[in-house]
């Protein structure tokens, strides 16, 4: 699933160099990948204008990347089948087993256990 003609939404992007949400969003930019920070508090990350939910997001994104808390990522993943997006990348620690039963149960591929950094290759 990873590949750098995709657009990537990364939730969770934050300003915080010590946070998973900064240092995925830095390694996928700078490997070349299209990238859309998505923060709902901040307005720029990396020299990156940030949109604060997926849904104003336009085009829409290839791929949500989460790196929230599991709780949050139920919620978004019920946006994604709203928005038609077709897939989720979960971050080690964001995953839940019922938002990856969500996607799997509304046809949306989903990735989880692994980082999508060392995915990166």
């Amino acid at each position: 699933m990873i590949s750098k003609k995709l657009t990537y939404a990364i939730v969770g992007a934050s300003n915080d160099v010590s946070k998973y949400g900064y240092k995925v969003l830095k390694n996928l930019k700078d490997s070349g990948f299209h990238v859309i920070p998505v923060n709902l508090k901040e307005d720029k990350i990396l020299d990156l204008p940030v949109s604060h939910s997926l849904s104003e997001i336009e085009p829409k994104p290839d791929v949500v990347v989460t790196v929230v808390p599991p709780t949050v990522t139920i919620d978004l993943v019920k946006q994604v089948v709203d928005l038609g997006i077709g897939s989720v990348w979960m971050q080690p620690g964001s995953e839940s087993d019922e938002a990856i039963a969500y996607c799997e149960e509304n046809g949306v591929s989903v990735i989880s256990g692994a980082c999508i950094m060392s995915a990166n290759l």
